[in-house]
C-alpha cells in the first residue's frame, strides 16, 4: 500500500529541484558566457540569457586560441585528454580484470597477501608517490608522450577489489562445467567471466574515464611540450594572462568543450552504469 502524503511529496520534489538547480546553474552560466562578447561578459551584472556570439566564439577558440595557450590548438588538447583518459580507463580495467581473475581462481603461495598489498595501495595516491614515480618515468624516457601520461595512473586497487567481489559470486558449477567442456583458464575468463562483468566494466569505465580526463597535477609534471598539453592544463594556462585580462568568453567556451566528452560518456552509458553499481546478483 502506498501512502498519500502530499506535503512530503512536495518537499522531496522541491529538494530535488533545488539540488538540480544548484548543480546546473554554473553550467548555465558557462554556456551563457560562451555566447556573448568579451565586453558583455565583463559587465556587471553578467547576463543570464544566451547571446548571439556562440558560433563566433567557438570558431575563435579553435582557430585563434586563448590567452597563454594561443600557441596550442584546443583540438590537440582535447585529443590529448581523450587519449589519456581512454588509456587510463581501458588499462585499469584490463589489469584489474586479470589480477582479480588470478586472485580468485588460481592457488599460489601468498595469494591473499598479494591481494592485501594491492588493496593497501589505496592509501598511496599519486600525490604521495609522485617524486619516485616521476623519476621512473623520466628514466624510461616517457616524458612528453602518452605512455608517461597514462601508465603511472593505470594500476587500480579499487577496480581489482570490485572485480574480485564479482568473481566470487560466480557459482563454482560454472567453472566445473567449463572444465568438463575442455575450456582452459583464459577461455573461461573470456567467454564467461568478462560477459558476466559487462555492467561492472561499464560502470568502472565511466568513473575511470572521468578520473583520467580531469587529471591536472600529473600531466603538469610530465609534459613540457605544448603539443602534449591536456585540456585541463590548457584552461589553467588561459587563466594566466600576463598583462592582459582573461578572455572569459573564450575561456568559458573552452570549458564548455572540456565538459562535453565526460557528459557524452555518462549519457551514453547511463543504464549500464547504474546497473553496474546496483546489481548484487548475476
Amino acid at each position: 500500500m502506498v501512502e498519500n502524503r502530499p506535503i512530503a511529496t512536495f518537499v522531496s520534489h522541491l529538494v530535488i529541484l533545488l539540488g538540480i538547480a544548484l548543480v546546473a546553474f554554473p553550467i548555465w552560466v558557462t554556456f551563457v558566457a560562451a555566447s556573448h562578447t568579451e565586453l558583455r561578459v565583463n559587465q556587471v551584472p553578467m547576463p543570464l540569457v544566451p547571446g548571439d556570439q556562440f558560433w563566433v566564439n567557438l570558431k575563435a577558440a579553435f582557430t585563434e586560441g586563448v590567452g597563454n595557450a594561443k600557441e596550442q590548438s584546443i583540438g590537440i588538447m582535447l585529443f590529448n585528454s581523450m587519449v589519456m583518459a581512454l588509456m587510463i580507463a581501458v588499462g585499469k580495467i584490463a589489469i584489474s580484470l586479470l589480477s582479480a581473475f588470478a586472485i580468485v581462481y588460481f592457488r599460489f603461495p601468498f595469494r591473499m597477501g598479494f591481494f592485501w598489498m594491492i588493496f593497501i595501495t589505496l592509501m598511496l595516491p599519486v600525490e604521495v608517490r609522485i617524486l619516485p614515480t616521476f623519476e621512473v618515468v623520466a628514466d624510461f624516457g616517457m616524458l612528453n608522450n602518452y605512455f608517461g601520461l597514462s601508465i603511472p595512473l593505470i594500476a587500480s586497487a579499487t577496480a581489482t577489489f570490485m572485480f574480485r567481489q564479482v568473481f566470487l559470486t560466480v557459482p563454482d558449477e560454472m567453472l566445473e562445467a567449463a572444465r568438463i567442456d575442455g575450456a582452459g583458464p583464459m577461455r573461461f575468463f573470456k567467454d564467461i567471466l568478462v560477459p558476466l562483468s559487462r555492467t561492472n566494466i561499464a560502470a568502472l569505465f565511466v568513473i575511470l574515464f572521468i578520473y583520467g580526463w580531469n587529471q591536472y597535477l600529473w600531466p603538469l609534471l610530465v609534459t613540457t611540450d605544448k603539443d602534449m598539453y591536456t585540456i585541463v592544463m590548457g584552461i589553467k594556462q588561459m587563466l594566466e594572462a600576463a598583462e592582459e585580462s582573461p578572455e572569459w568568453h573564450l575561456i568559458m567556451m573552452t570549458t564548455l568543450l572540456a565538459m562535453l566528452p565526460p557528459v557524452i560518456v555518462v549519457v551514453t552509458m547511463q543504464k549500464l552504469f547504474v546497473r553496474g553499481l546496483t546489481e548484487t546478483e548475476k
